[in-house]
């Protein structure tokens, strides 16, 4: 069959398709009486991405075949046909994602090493159910760590034909957007099992603890405070009462001298008259 023949058909099969499709996937349309190679295939999707210039839409080959999707400079209006909002990932996952699509196969342990941080449960299972990562076999250290890798899904939604097209680290730091920016500095060294599950919830931590190290502080300064008035309050009570009862302990000595002599007087008398 010619080219301009299986043009036709070809397009219908992609737009047909819920899944890209292989050269090899689209042969298997054709019986061997139509005389259809890969070769003459692979000139009709050739030609087929040509007759795309300056449309909507284009042919787009990724890791798990060709496909027909719209082009992103058309993507903001295509978008409004559907009222559900597209998903938007958290800087974490994305970090992780990134990690692992450039160092895989990799462990969790190690992830969160280069993180600084405990990587989370949830986001091991989002990007499982999404079927961007997989369990690619196991480290030789004890506990035997999963290692992780990427997916053919993976490279699908980022339109990726392998890991070869992956942006250089370099253009990823420079990305204005921050879901997808890392830090320039290295994260210092900490220890795993003492590592917060989120930095944000470390810093609310640390500024709990601060307001009640300040709050103990203030109950303590007020406390000192009180009990030295306290203190005082007693000292100047004990200084009153022993002011006003000067000689409790003891005889109370004469204010005057008549009442001083009174005594030696009345006993002068006393021996005249037995006189």
């Amino acid at each position: 069959m010619q080219i301009e023949q299986l043009k036709p058909i070809v397009e219908a099969a992609l737009l047909a398709a819920s899944q890209p499709m292989t050269v090899a996937q689209i042969g298997d349309l054709f019986s061997e009486t139509d005389e259809v190679g890969h070769e003459q295939i692979a000139r009709t999707l050739e030609a087929l991405g040509a007759d795309c210039e300056g449309r909507g839409v284009e042919l787009k080959e990724v890791a798990s075949g060709f496909r027909y999707q719209v082009r992103q400079d058309v993507h903001p209006w295509i978008s409004r046909m559907w009222t559900e909002k597209p998903s938007r990932y958290s800087r974490a996952l994305l970090e992780t994602l990134a990690l692992i699509a450039y160092r895989q196969p990799i462990t969790r342990p190690e992830i969160e090493q280069i993180r600084g941080v405990v990587v989370s449960s949830n986001i091991i299972k989002t990007m499982e159910e999404r079927e961007w990562i997989r369990v690619v076999g196991y480290r030789d250290v004890p506990g035997r760590p999963a290692l992780f890798g990427t997916t053919r899904a993976f490279l699908d939604y980022f339109n990726l034909k392998s890991l070869d097209q992956l942006p250089p680290l370099s253009e990823i730091r420079d990305m204005e957007d921050p879901q997808m920016g890392f830090e320039q500095t290295p994260l210092p060294a900490r220890v795993i099992k003492d590592l917060p599950i989120d930095p944000d919830e470390e810093e609310a931590a640390e500024a709990e603890t601060d307001e009640h190290e300040a709050t103990h502080t203030e109950a303590d300064e007020h406390g000192h405070e009180a009990v030295h008035h306290e203190t005082d309050e007693a000292d100047a009570g004990a200084a009153a009462e022993t002011t006003e009862h000067p000689a409790e302990a003891g005889e109370t000595e004469p204010s005057t001298a008549d009442e001083a002599a009174a005594p030696a007087d009345a006993e002068d008398g006393e021996t005249a008259q037995n006189s």
